[in-house]
C-alpha cells in the first residue's frame, strides 16, 4: 500500500512532530507511515484524512491483493 502522507503533509506545511502531535502518535510512527513501513488502523488513517481535510483514499492507494479480486 502506498500512500501520500509525506506530499499532503508538506502541502500544509507540517512537521513531522507537529502531525505525530496532532495524531497522538509518536513522531517515529509518522515517518514509518510516510515510508510505506506501517499499516495504520482504521481510526488513525480516519484521523490522518481528518487532518489533511480529504478521503482515506485520498491518502492511501490500494495495489495488488489489497483489492477483492472480482471472478
Amino acid at each position: 500500500m502506498k500512500n501520500l502522507i509525506r506530499e499532503k503533509r508538506t502541502e500544509k506545511k507540517i512537521t513531522q512532530e507537529d502531525l505525530s502531535i496532532q495524531l497522538q502518535v509518536s513522531r517515529q510512527t509518522v515517518i514509518s507511515l510516510e515510508k510505506g513501513k506501517y499499516k495504520p488502523s482504521l481510526i488513525l488513517a480516519h484521523k490522518l484524512a481528518q487532518v489533511f481535510d480529504c478521503s482515506i483514499e485520498d491518502l492511501f492507494i490500494f495495489e495488488g491483493e489489497e483489492n477483492i479480486q472480482s471472478t
